[in-house]
Order: C-alpha cells, then structure tokens, then sequence
C-alpha cells in the first residue's frame, strides 16, 4: 500500500482550511460559481426589494422609537454583513415590525424615545443581541430553538401583530396615547381621547391602508408602500396639509451613517440583557422559518441553523457601529426577493446599495412625508402576523396546543412583549416535561396468522395470549418518567390477577435509559418475582443493550430472555412451558379481546 507523499498531505490540508474557511463565510462558496445567468434575477429582485425597504425602513424606525432615518441606517450594512455570512441565498435582512416593537418597549423603560440616551441604548442593544447570537453559533446551540413549539410562536406573533397595530393609533387618528406594552391600556386611552380624532389625518392613513391593501391585491409586485409614500408626500405638499394638523417627518439628515464605536457600559449591559436575549430569540425564529420555507423551494443549496446565528449576530454587531438598531430576516421582503427572482446574496447587496443612494440623494425629498402613511405601512406590514388560520387547524386538531397558542396570546397582550415571549417558553417547556413523564403505554396483542403485535385498543382481531402480558413503552426510560414507568406495570400485572405467568416488555421504542431507569427496572424485576412472574426483554436496540450490559442488567434479566422479537419471546415461554411446542398459537393458547 503506497503512501501519500507530503505534499499529498499538504493538500489535503489545505482543503480541509478552505472548506472550514467557507463554511464560516459562505460567499466564499457561491461566489465563484456565480452565472451571468444570475445578472438579471439579482438585479430585479435587489432594485424591488430596496424600493419596498426605503418606506419599510423609515416607518420601523419610528416604529422603534427612533427618528426615521435610523430605518435606513439600519438597511445598509446588516444587507451586505449577511451576503457574506448568510447560508440563505433569498433571505432579506434588515429592520422588521416585531423587533422594532421590541425595541420600543424595552428601551422605552429606561430612557424617551427619540433622545440621544434612547438612541445609544437600542444601537448598544444591537451589539449585545449579536455577541449573544455569535456565542450561541460558536457552541452549536441552534438546536435550543427547538425548544419553542410553533404554537408558542404563532400565539405570540398574533398578539405581537395586534399590539403593533394599536401602538399605531396615535399616528393615525392623531391622538394622544401615552406609550403602554399593554393593550388594555392602549384601549382605554384612546376611548378617552376619542373627541381628539383628527380628521384629515385619519383620512390620509386609512387611506393609504385602502392604497396599498388594493395594489397588493391587483399585483404583488407592486410597490405599493413606496406610491402611497410618493402620493400622500405630493398631497401634503400641494395641499399644504401639514397647516392644517397633518404631522410630517420634517427634515431628514442626508448622508451615509456615520462610523462610531457603541456607547456601552456594565450597568447598561444588565439592564438591556433580558430584552437583547428576546431579540435574539425573535430574530433568530423568523430568519430561520423563512429561510427553512425558501430553501425547500430551491433544494440546491442548504440552510445551516448554527451558522445563521453567527451571520444574524455579524449583521447586529457590524450594524451598531453604523448606528444601526437590531435587525433580522424580513418574511414579506424575503418572499419579494425571492418571487422577484434572486439567485444569490448579490440582490440583498444591490437593495444595499439602492438604501445608501437614497441617504446620499434623496432624502430631502422626506421632508413632507407625513407620519400616518408610515403607520399606515407598519399596519399593512403585521396583518399577516395574525395567525388565526392555525387557531382554527388546533381547535380542531390539537385542544392542547390550541390551549398553548391562546395562553400565549393573553399573555403578550396583557403581561408585555418580553414577559409573553418568557411565558411562551416556560410553556412550551412545561407542556413537553408534561407529556415526557407520561409517555404512551399500550398492550400489544398478536394478529391473526402473523408475527405481528399490535395494539389491542387500535386492532381488534389482535390476540392475546392466556398468562402472557406484551406492553410497549414508547419513550426513553428515564428520570422524569421512571416512576410512572413502574406504576403503570405495576397497574398492569395487577390487573391480570394470579392467571399472569410472563410480561414480556416490547423495549423497540426506548431509545435511551439513564441511572433512573435502571434503578426502576431493577425495582420492576424484583417486583414481578414477589409476584413468581417471569420477565422477558424485547426489541431492544444496541444503544440500549449496551447500557443495560454496563449496568450488568442483562445478566439479571438473563441471556435466554433477551429476544429481538416478540414472536420469538412468545414461543420460547411455550416451549418452555411445555405447552403447544409444534403449535404455539392454537385456540387454546390464546383469548380474544372480548374474552378478556
């Protein structure tokens, strides 16, 4: 057998950097294979997807508490940051409703909104989301999402939509509502200042509403947002609205963000910490679900969770030193980008750079864009966020997770954004411990001229047999469940009175036993032989004889009854009994379930 030569070796190990180099920077990957073919898709997709975010950009700034601008800011760096580092090639970065929203409510607990504290505080919430979000990528704790069932999300993002829609109301009527995370609170301030309602003002939001729901309806495509932006801007301008009590954005700083290091302290990290790990959270889900739904569509390419988190915590990160506040994966501008036919990161670098022409150019065109269009395009934008097509699928399906949803739901609308987010999360843990520590148990029976088991509650032609008890556990045997484990086959043998001789327990669906699980099987074996009842072990896997053989469980259940299938189980106890050896299943041998 020749060896490789060192230079062999050294090639492979240059491959081994590049490819570990490219896992870390995708771009690297795609990059090189880029077509021409690709020119036109990107190109599209990056000029419609800017046009979308120039007036998404500017209504989630003020959204957030922040001048509009600060929108925009937020819609340069975050794009190019994720074309590098991003493993999703259609995925649209950049400020988005519910993180704005978060920002507004967290931030706004310790500082008012629009001033330089309030500023410096949700750009440092950035760069402490996007540490946390790198950290999490670095140690593989992806996975951690999981945790959250979709339930939890659609409960909480329903509630999310309503709040963003109602913290709107100042904007739209023109009235005035003091700040509240609360929807009661929202409710009965605008009840009480319903006489305030502003006319002119309040026609010129619905109407943008009607503007752009109605061009949506006609074509996707059209960028209805940035019309109702250019016609209600022309309309307060000729008409000279902002006369008669129409509020406009006024004067917007023209020029790219400048460069400068976050202001950030020890004091400020604890006390932003819980809302810049909701954010991470929040973040993190809808990048994920939308570049999940993307990545089925194309198939030639593959979403990589861990690595997400690091490109999602480069773009907060790189973002707050160009004044951004925290940004993530959009789902409406994300399915634009991709129905508008983009390839590669490339389109998101061309809205980049689409954002920063703007800044350069076009701002004191804003001057007369009055602030009930932009609530008018933050309205549009959560409408979809109301999940009410999967409360009606889980009533129907699934009572409990049905009962999560709703759970959620009233909390985030009374309790707050962050504390809903919380309560979602202890829910969802709740509920799988729950359903963890009572797995399902069933009574196996055999059907008719087979070797099959099933069971008897699901088939009704399954056979039991006379002195034989077959019940399947179908969970890992661990702590959380060992004792409920031992009652139930305790229950079970009691059941069957004196006539019981064997329990044979099916193991194939116990993937796993811990310490706990030992200990009670031992206390089970001990059990059935008070009882003079013989045990016999099933269908275990080798993970799981392995740990039953360290733990020296198979010698105490004993070697001859160990069996890789219940049949053989079965006839083995016949045999052994001298009962039927030529024909273990005849009549006599067994009872019917209504015999039973």
């Amino acid at each position: 057998m020749k060896q490789c030569p060192s230079s062999c070796l050294g090639r492979v190990k240059n491959s081994e950097t590049v490819n570990n180099i490219r896992t870390y920077i995708p771009i690297l990957d795609w990059l090189p294979k880029y077509k021409k073919s690709y020119i036109r898709g990107d190109l599209l997709a990056g000029i419609t997807v800017g046009v979308m975010l120039v007036p998404q950009g500017m209504a989630y700034g003020l959204l957030a508490g922040l001048p509009p601008i600060y929108g925009l800011y937020a819609s340069i760096i975050p794009l190019f940051l994720y074309a590098f580092f991003g493993t999703s090639r259609q995925l649209s970065v950049g400020p988005v409703a519910l993180v704005s929203l978060l920002i507004l409510a967290g931030v706004g607990q310790f500082a008012e909104t629009g001033t330089e504290a309030f500023i410096g505080m949700a750009i440092a919430t950035a760069l402490i989301a996007g540490v946390i979000q790198i950290l999490l990528g670095l140690f593989r704790l992806g996975f951690l999402i999981n945790f959250l069932s979709h339930p939890v999300i659609a409960g909480f993002t329903s509630a999310a939509a309503f709040i963003i829609g109602l913290s709107q109301l100042k904007n739209l009527l023109r009235i005035d509502i003091p700040r509240s995370n609360f929807i009661h609170e929202v409710v009965i301030s605008t009840v009480q200042n319903i006489g305030d309602i502003h006319w002119p003002t309040v026609a010129l939001s619905f109407g943008g509403i009607a503007f752009i729901l109605t061009l949506k309806r006609i074509r996707k495509s059209i960028p209805g947002a940035l019309l109702a932006v250019i016609v209600s801007t022309a309309a307060v301008y000729l008409f000279g609205l902002q006369d008669q009590g129409v509020e406009i954005v006024r004067e917007v700083p023209g020029g790219l963000p400048p460069v400068s290091v976050p202001h950030i302290e020890w004091p400020m990290v604890m006390q932003l910490l819980p809302l810049a790990l909701t954010i991470c959270l929040i973040s993190f889900i809808e990048s994920l679900a939308i570049s999940k739904t993307i990545e089925a569509m194309h198939k030639d390419y593959r979403v990589i969770p861990n690595q997400e988190l690091i490109a999602l915590g480069l773009t907060k990160i790189g973002g707050a030193f160009f004044h951004s506040f925290p940004t993530t994966g959009s789902f409406t501008r994300s399915a634009v980008n991709n129905d508008s036919g983009a390839k590669t990161g490339v389109s998101s670098m061309i809205s980049a750079v689409l954002i920063a022409l703007t800044l350069l150019f076009l701002t004191p065109l804003f001057f007369y864009l009055p602030k009930a269009i932009l609530a008018s395009i933050i309205v549009v934008a959560v409408i979809n966020l109301v999940d009410y097509k999967e409360a009606i699928h889980l009533w129907r399906t699934d009572r409990t997770d049905f009962m999560t949803m709703m759970v959620t739901f009233v909390a985030t609308l009374t309790l707050g954004i962050q504390n809903g987010v919380f309560t979602g999360v202890i829910l969802s843990l709740a509920f799988m411990i729950y359903r963890n520590s009572k797995p399902h148990i069933s009574i196996l029976g055999q059907l008719p001229n087979s070797r099959s088991y099933r069971n008897i509650n699901r088939f009704e032609k399954a056979i039991r047999h006379n002195q034989i008890l077959i019940v399947r556990f179908d969970a890992q045997l661990y702590f959380g469940n060992a004792s409920y484990f031992r009652e139930s086959m305790e229950s079970l043998v009691e059941k069957e009175g004196k006539a019981l001789k064997l329990l044979i327990l099916d193991a194939s669906s116990i993937h796993d036993i811990d310490s706990s699980g030992i200990k009670i099987m031992e206390e089970l074996m001990a059990y059935l032989e008070q009882r003079k009842v013989q045990f016999y072990l099933s269908g275990a896997i080798g993970p799981v004889r392995d740990i039953l053989k360290k733990n020296s469980l198979i010698e105490k259940i004993g070697a001859k009854n160990h069996f890789m299938y219940i049949h053989d189980a079965v006839e083995a106890f016949h045999k052994r009994q001298g009962a039927g050896e030529e024909d273990s299943w005849s009549p006599d041998a067994v009872q019917t379930n209504e015999e039973r």
